[in-house]
């Protein structure tokens, strides 16, 4: 289970209140705060049921493409979170500068970033073991007309050398460890750089994107960064080196070794299995992917787009009175967006309505994306009103989708059944959802209360939390 919040949001649990406005009406502001909170160390961490990382979006950190979370630290934090039983809490940063100090207040349990291992950082934060080897690379434009030239035509109008940047602008942000390079350059060519300080929320993508838009002159750069950058942009030069090998590594407080020594050796066995490097090389090296993600509109990092549908389910969002990422979700758990998908039970469609449901709502081609959704919000919103007395509107809303996914009278059994055993039959979260795994078992099954039998109560138990989850995934990263 994965959540999100922005940086500057400290609570560990948003009221329900102020969940149910998110859902209906999509708010997406940020509570600002300064409080200090508590650092915590393993036995915390694993108490409270969550790891809390915080991560940069960007183009291989985290980012949405075709509806799906993707990037190099989302994938290796879900496997440190499953290794640990935890949820994950991703918060993205608003200021790449501030990582470090957002760790040492204690808002976060790690910094899952790629930084430098430093001596200066190091007096701040410890460091877990590397996770690559990598140096920083001068960022440079090629001349216009490069196409025309020859190689060596090519490289007699590029800085070759960093000596050659003596009285030139760099443009780097200020707390970065392209920062820490610069300044040890000067000393070590005997010569003056003028530095361009840049803002602390731009990643290391945007700012070569800058060099490209000719914004800015020069950068440095990670080379495994500026590399795969260069592949969607030839005009690019990222071959001249500025600094030796250096390691790569997330950032933790110095409060929390006991936490630092379970990722130290979660690391050294993730090291011997294949899958780490696969991973890595799907963010660093495999240009072809990196260009069908740069060139699509439904990467987030481009226009935002979660689907090719977003329109119409922005049209039924607003009829079902639900934020649009919520209703997304929804059709993304169902069919991934594919209008041709079938399930082996006879449903079909964007929505995969069932040929019942379909034809109850007078829909004849369920294949038809317009149709299928508009069918499927129609439903959803006759749903939603059959749970009147259920006040709560988050938990209503799970009762609609756990009904749409498993049939309302199911749930209905559940909610007598949660009756029946002392529990709020009008709350969806550790009550209801509970006595849906419980019809699992004959004793709970054949109970008077229960109508309608069994049922694989785990189907709609993930399926209400995928979609949350997923929903918290949208509302992160798109508007």
């Amino acid at each position: 289970m994965v959540a999100f919040l922005h940086s500057s949001i400290t609570k560990r649990v948003l009221s329900s209140l102020f969940l149910c406005a998110l859902v209906l009406f999509g708010c997406g502001e940020t509570i600002e705060h300064t409080e200090q909170v508590e650092i915590r160390d393993l036995a915390e961490i694993q108490n409270s049921g969550e790891l809390r990382a915080l991560v940069a979006y960007s183009a291989t950190s985290y980012f949405l493409y075709r509806g799906n979370p993707m990037g190099y630290e989302y994938e290796l934090l879900e496997r440190l979170a499953e290794s640990m039983d935890l949820n994950l809490k991703i918060v993205i940063a608003q200021d790449l500068d501030e990582m470090l100090d957002i760790l040492q207040r204690g808002e976060v349990d790690l910094v899952a970033h790629g930084l430098a291992i430093t001596g200066e950082r190091k007096q701040q934060v410890a460091f877990a073991d590397y996770l690559y080897l990598t140096r920083q690379v001068l960022v440079q434009r090629k001349p216009d007309n490069w196409r025309r030239l020859t190689r060596d035509e090519i490289r007699e109008k590029l800085i070759q050398d960093p000596v050659e940047l003596i009285g030139d602008t760099l443009s780097l942000r200020a707390n970065s460890s392209y920062m820490d390079r610069v300044e040890n350059l000067m000393r070590e060519i005997g010569g003056e750089i003028e530095i361009d300080t840049l803002k602390g929320s731009l990643t290391t993508d945007e700012i070569i994107q800058m060099v490209v838009d000719k914004k800015i002159k020069y950068s440095f750069a990670d080379q495994n960064l500026a590399r795969i950058n260069a592949s969607q942009y030839p005009l690019l030069d990222v071959s001249v080196p500025v600094s030796f090998s250096q390691r790569i590594a997330w950032a933790f407080s110095k409060e929390s070794p006991e936490f630092l020594n379970y990722v130290n050796q979660w690391l050294a066995a993730e090291k011997k299995r294949t899958d780490f490097y696969v991973i890595y090389n799907k963010y660093f090296k495999n240009r072809r992917s990196f260009a069908r993600r740069a060139d699509s509109p439904f990467y987030s990092l481009n226009e935002g787009k979660i689907s090719p549908y977003d329109e119409t389910i922005r049209q039924e969002a607003r009829r079902l009175g639900w934020d649009w990422r919520l209703l997304a979700a929804v059709v993304y758990q169902e069919s991934r967006f594919d209008p041709e998908a079938n399930s082996w039970t006879g449903a079909s469609g964007l929505m995969q309505l069932m040929p019942s449901t379909a034809e109850d709502l007078g829909v004849d081609q369920r294949e038809d994306p317009v149709a299928s959704l508009k069918a499927g919000s129609t439903y959803l919103k006759q749903l939603y009103g059959r749970f009147e007395e259920v006040s709560d509107s988050l938990q209503r809303i799970k009762f609609t989708l756990a009904s749409y996914n498993c049939g309302y009278e199911h749930v209905e059994d559940a909610r007598r059944l949660a009756a029946v055993k002392g529990l709020d039959r009008n709350k969806w979260d550790r009550s209801v959802d509970s006595m849906l795994l419980a019809l699992r078992s004959p004793s709970n099954y054949h109970h008077e209360v229960v109508r309608y039998g069994y049922v694989r109560g785990e189907e709609p138990y993930r399926y209400v939390n995928q979609i949350f989850n997923r929903f918290e995934h949208y509302r992160s990263l798109s508007r």
